[in-house]
């Protein structure tokens, strides 16, 4: 039996009001690239190649800092009606597929291994519809997952109309949804506008297909660490210094010593060879490549497309020797 088609719509079409930026949401850069970069990478690395990027507000600009990478398919949103609104514009995509997974382009902190992890509940248990969850301690704020004695997923409730018995639920909805596509279809012919909003939102889609009896999964896949998406400049910030961490440990495990990792910021697209040595407040930003058995700062700033030599040091004074 051959493999199911699947698809990754991404929506990406928001303008970010809350930033107070002119730059597209999806183009602030989280550790030197765009936020929607790390979005795209997590799906290819879960195995979807077939990306649809929802676009909306100032598109030309996002789909300009995107233009050396072929593989995403661009569809705008135009006007702007909520996130099942979003997914709505790309139905001839969707045909083309078995099944899709939606989530959000301002969401870099999602992991290949969440996805991975609801596609194959998603397939094996033959669902019309699988989300992923997560546990919180404090759950403020986000829509709680509704189930019944038997743990069977029943819907999601928005914070506001939970009941206080509902207010004490600690798994959430981070919007990662996996779809099979002919129902998805179905349940959206079926959406309407019924909100303050006048907006059409993909968790009705969902809600949809529970009441009409289809199988729906909710899979609790997504570390606390990893819900955060960016509606602000102090969110931005958080998931700044949550990716830093992520890249210092990447290095680490390669065999990298890093000194004092509070005082280090290393850009995402930076490479470091293994026996290397970071020393404090070493900054480095851009694609810059270091070498094997480098012993680097403190107090050294690398940009752009640098490149360190194997054996080299670099210190404040001196230039690179071996």
């Amino acid at each position: 039996m051959s493999a199911p088609k699947i698809a990754a719509v991404i929506l990406a079409a928001g303008k970010g009001t809350r930033l107070k930026s002119e730059l597209p949401k999806v183009l602030h850069e989280v550790c030197g690239r765009p936020m929607l970069a790390y979005v795209l990478d997590a799906c290819r690395t879960a195995g979807i190649d077939d990306l649809i990027a929802i676009v909306g507000h100032c598109k030309h600009l996002v789909i300009e800092s995107f233009d050396n990478d072929p593989g995403i398919q661009w569809v705008e949103q135009s006007p702007q009606l909520g996130t099942g609104h979003a997914v709505m514009v790309c139905r001839e995509q969707i045909a083309r597929h078995d099944h899709v997974f939606v989530l959000c382009g301002d969401g870099p902190l999602i992991r290949s291994e969440t996805i991975s992890e609801v596609i194959e509940t998603h397939v094996r248990q033959n669902a019309a519809a699988t989300l992923a969850t997560a546990i919180l301690d404090d759950p403020s704020g986000y829509g709680r997952i509704h189930r019944d004695a038997s743990g069977n997923l029943l819907g999601i409730v928005e914070h506001a109309d939970c009941t206080p018995e509902q207010l004490r639920i600690r798994e959430v909805n981070p919007s990662y949804y996996c779809f099979r596509g002919p129902d998805l279809l179905d349940a959206l012919d079926q959406i309407q506008p019924n909100n303050v909003k006048g907006e059409y939102y993909i968790t009705d889609a969902l809600a949809i297909m529970i009441k009409a009896g289809k199988k729906a999964f909710a899979v609790s896949s997504v570390r606390p660490e990893d819900i955060y998406s960016i509606n602000s400049r102090q969110h931005l910030a958080l998931v700044n210094r949550i990716m830093r961490d992520r890249i210092l440990d990447r290095h680490m495990n390669d065999g990298v010593t890093i000194i004092d990792p509070n005082s280090t910021w290393i850009d995402a697209r930076a490479t470091i060879g293994q026996d290397t040595v970071i020393r404090p407040h070493v900054h480095i930003d851009g694609p810059v490549k270091i070498g094997a058995n480098c012993r680097i700062g403190p107090f050294v700033h690398l940009t752009g497309n640098e490149e360190v030599a194997d054996d080299a040091t670099l210190a404040p004074g001196i230039g690179a020797r071996s």
